[in-house]
């Protein structure tokens, strides 16, 4: 049997793409899997062998933490290693050069754009450090046998080599069905994600002050406050009276969630790492047959008025996402036509089972057809 070892440190053990996705698919196709990742303890999951790594106290300490990620790596023995984060880059290739057995890269995202916007950073820095970022990439691409990117545009970004596969982070169907839509008469919103400025969390909050009382709508946002400190910021804006935050929720939870709203919302800024994205919540969205709203990238625009499945808007104007909230509360039927086309457009294309193929057939490519 073939053991496969999946690193991350920045993703808890049961991030949807790594755990429920990936490492699932490898192990019911009789792959044994260890990963390693932040968790409480020690534990075998659905056949999956899970080492727990403590949760760092902040980034120096993540950063520090992913070498002896990379010990307990090499203790495995592994056939093939599969690594998630781009501060994992030197274990990768010390992996490669010490046992000699295939590596693999894993991009969510395009790193070098994210860090255009990333606060914590200086402004003047940003530039530099993300070109920077783009060549060191570049170069560990090369000497790594696989990169598997999530996006047709993070493909783009690794030119120098022939050995990218695409597989992107489509739902799996079984866990957005739809359901029950929730109280009648009380129409609901929701936001599962990262609450954050740059996710338009602000502008959805506002947009809620746009709405008449006696529409009695309300928007629920699951998801962590990013930076903290943004938490008391949204509480304190006009629209807040209608917002009910539950904070991080598991992903069978997350599901339930879906099943009782009435219109999945997604309004991201418009930054560089994010009008290439495919989300992942707008396909969870479309497979729990919501109708959406949705930032008016011409990708986005192209998945939501491609599969006339909701609505696109500008981001940045709380006045203008109000519109289509009311333009989807004052037109249920072509709401709920929007919500079935939707679900149908994820079961015959965006959806999981198509790309866990994909990742099947990469791990056949690179173990040479054993398992």
């Amino acid at each position: 049997m073939m053991r496969i070892c999946i690193l991350t440190s920045v993703h808890t053990a049961f991030d949807p793409r790594i755990f429920h996705k990936q490492a699932k698919t490898l192990a019911k196709a009789g792959y044994h899997v260890t990963l390693i990742a932040q968790h409480d303890k020690d534990e075998v999951v659905e056949g999956i062998n899970i080492i727990a790594m403590p949760i760092p106290r902040n980034r120096s300490w993540r950063m520090l933490s992913t070498w002896r990620m990379f010990g307990l790596a090499h203790q495995q023995k592994a056939d093939v290693y599969h690594f998630h984060d781009p501060e994992l880059l030197p274990a990768g290739l010390l992996l490669k050069l010490l046992t000699k057995k295939p590596v693999i890269y894993d991009v969510h995202e395009d790193y070098p754009g994210a860090i255009l916007t990333k606060q914590w950073l200086p402004p003047p820095v940003r530039k530099p450090l993300s070109r920077l970022f783009n060549l060191l990439g570049q170069s560990a691409a090369s000497q790594l046998d696989y990169i598997v990117v999530a996006t047709d545009h993070i493909a783009t970004k690794f030119k120098s080599t022939d050995k990218v596969a695409t597989i992107k982070n489509y739902p799996i169907l079984e866990k957005n069905a739809p359901g029950t839509r929730g109280e009648p008469g009380r129409p609901t919103l929701i936001y599962i994600g990262v609450l954050s400025e740059i996710r338009g969390i602000s502008d959805i909050v506002q947009a809620m002050s746009y709405l008449a009382h006696s529409r009695n709508a309300s928007l629920i946002l699951c998801g962590k406050f990013y930076p903290a400190g943004y938490e008391e910021t949204v509480r304190g804006l006009k629209g807040s009276d209608s917002v009910e935050y539950r904070g991080i929720v598991k992903p069978e939870v997350a599901g339930q969630q879906l099943g009782q709203a009435t219109i999945g919302i997604v309004c991201f800024h418009p930054e560089p790492n994010h009008v290439n994205a495919m989300p992942n919540k707008l396909f969870e969205y479309m497979a729990a047959e919501l109708p959406v709203i949705a930032s008016n990238f011409p990708l986005w625009k192209g998945i939501v008025e491609g599969n006339s499945c909701g609505l696109t808007v500008n981001p940045l104007d709380p006045a203008e996402i109000a519109g289509a909230i009311e333009y989807l509360l004052d037109h249920p039927d072509e709401a709920r036509q929007m919500g079935e086309n939707g679900r149908r457009a994820v079961q015959e294309k965006y959806n999981w089972d198509s790309e866990g193929k994909k990742l099947l057939e990469l791990y056949e490519r690179v173990s040479g057809g054993t398992s």
